[in-house]
């Protein structure tokens, strides 16, 4: 096979694993279905249900594939949101903020998240390893407490799933309000003063006015 066939080749086997990848993200966000049969998640892909296999051994795979595409996305979301700041406490703070707002913007990956599970967004990819570096160099700088990282990175992303979904159980709450508080609730426990914990919570997010 020629480079150039190759290529194409290799092309198309990537945006038929994306397809599949992408019918997965919809099935998770419009009702977290997992038994979903594979024939109707290819025909919802318009891939061939053979070509299932060549990428995937069976659903769980793909399914983990979606969830981490989904987590990924929001993450890099939040990274080029948070471009520029430098104060780990700060990107602590404003990730948690944004997130609050994405379930607004992005309800899709939100509520994938939302289904995920703690235990699948402390140990996966996303957020967790970048809010575990926040977490682990505002403690080198003495900004935090000597907690224990793992203890408050489930605290973390516990919070951020109950404000999620406060979100969508109860669209007409007021979703950056609790989200500021929540973050000063946090701060404050990891040991920043209430002042400092109070303002980080209520500081402008990047891009914006409030």
């Amino acid at each position: 096979m020629s480079v150039t066939g190759s290529n194409r080749f290799e092309r198309r086997r990537s945006q038929t694993r994306q397809a599949l990848v992408h019918a997965a993200r919809e099935i998770l966000a419009e009702s977290g279905d997992t038994s979903t049969s594979i024939r109707t998640i290819a025909e919802r892909a318009d891939v061939g249900f053979g070509s299932f296999y060549n990428h995937f051994t069976c659903k769980p795979d793909l399914f983990d594939a979606a969830v981490a595409d989904a987590l990924e996305e929001y993450a890099e979301a939040i990274d080029d949101r948070l471009h520029g700041v430098d104060d780990p406490v700060e990107r602590l703070a404003g990730s948690m903020r944004l997130s609050a707002r994405m379930a607004g913007s992005r309800p899709d990956i939100m509520r994938i998240l939302c289904q995920s599970g703690l235990g699948r967004l402390c140990a996966g990819p996303g957020l967790a390893p970048r809010a575990k570096r926040d977490m682990e160099q505002g403690m080198a700088a003495g900004r935090f407490t000597a907690v224990d990282p793992v203890l408050a990175l489930a605290a973390l992303n516990g919070s951020l799933l109950a404000l999620l979904q406060l979100w969508f159980t109860q669209p007409q709450a007021d979703s950056d309000q609790a989200a500021s508080r929540v973050v000063e609730m946090l701060l404050h426990l990891l040991g920043l003063s209430a002042d400092e914990a109070r303002d980080l919570a209520r500081r402008p997010l990047p891009g914006t006015s409030s």
